[in-house]
């Protein structure tokens, strides 16, 4: 019985030792590498492709006059009123700068940074043959005021953004070749905005007078500040070159600009001399959607 109970034992472990011979064995495969640095301040040149909304700009003109009938003042008058221009928009490709940094949170695929990116806009919208309603009155050296209404009109009306600078700071998660990121931050962008032709006339015998002369020019120009919202990715070539595709939503502050010229008309209302002057302002803001695609050297 003894002899029996040993050979059962010797077969148990024989067939042990053989299941455990046919057993597949399990390699542990160390995760790839990441090509993606920890830590890296990078720059970049490529290029976007941008829609730019002029949106709606609020005009509010004055005119003031003196009238001289052989070189005697004979009355004084003014009118004034609020107007607006309903701009387009207008798509193109502009080239684009960036730099920046980025690292890794320790121990985690999450990280931080930031990026400034530079873009040469160029993009502008022009209206036509714009009307500003007008309303005022005229006062005679005898006293007696006539109310009356006008327009001034200008041959064109266009605004302009040049540059674009942003600096957003960004959030992203990190994978094995690339890495995806939102952020938010201010903007300055740099406008112009063009009256050209602006003539003011007057209701003031019953038809349209030309009270102000010949046409003028007005230019206002200036940086303003904003803010855009950026989302992308990247795409690691190798650990020093990547790839970088970007969508931002950017809108500039409400930006204002004020205007103001003298003018002589010597062919004035039943051959008066007309002195006066042309004031007023325009206000709006700019908002500017773009798809970004550059090439980085990350350092």
């Amino acid at each position: 019985m003894k002899k029996l109970i040993i050979a059962l034992v010797i077969a148990l472990i024989a067939t042990g030792s053989a299941s455990a011979a046919d057993m597949p064995l399990k390699v542990q495969v160390a995760p790839a590498a990441s090509t993606v640095p920890e830590s890296a301040f990078f720059l970049g040149l490529g290029g976007s492709y941008n829609s730019t909304d002029f949106g709606t700009q609020d005009v509010y003109a004055v005119g003031t006059s003196s009238v001289f009938l052989n070189g005697a003042l004979f009355s004084t008058g003014s009118a004034a009123g609020p107007g607006t221009v309903q701009m387009g928009t207008e798509t193109k490709f502009a080239p684009t700068v960036q730099g920046g940094y980025f690292r890794k949170f320790s121990g985690s695929d999450w990280l931080w940074g930031f990026k400034f990116t530079y873009s040469d806009l160029a993009s502008s919208s022009t209206v036509g043959n714009v009307l500003l309603p007008q309303a005022g009155s005229n006062t005679t050296v005898a006293g007696v005021t006539t109310p009356f209404t006008g327009t001034a009109v200008a041959r064109t009306y266009q605004t302009t953004i040049d540059h674009q600078i942003a600096f957003i700071p960004f959030i992203g998660d990190s994978f094995e070749r690339s890495f995806v990121y939102l952020g938010v931050g201010p903007t300055l962008s740099h406008t112009r905005t063009n009256v050209n032709g602006l003539v003011g006339f007057a209701n003031v015998i019953g038809i349209p007078t030309d009270i102000s002369g010949a046409p003028v020019d007005f230019t206002g120009s200036g940086w303003v500040y904003g803010g855009a919202a950026m989302v992308g990715a990247t795409y690691f070539l190798s650990p020093s070159w990547f790839l970088d595709f970007s969508y931002s939503y950017a809108m500039t502050a409400r930006q204002t600009f004020n205007y103001s010229s003298a003018f002589i008309n010597p062919n004035g209302v039943m051959n008066t001399t007309i002195v006066g002057t042309l004031v007023g302002n325009s206000s709006g803001r700019v908002i500017t959607q773009g798809i970004t695609a550059s090439i980085n050297k990350a350092f």
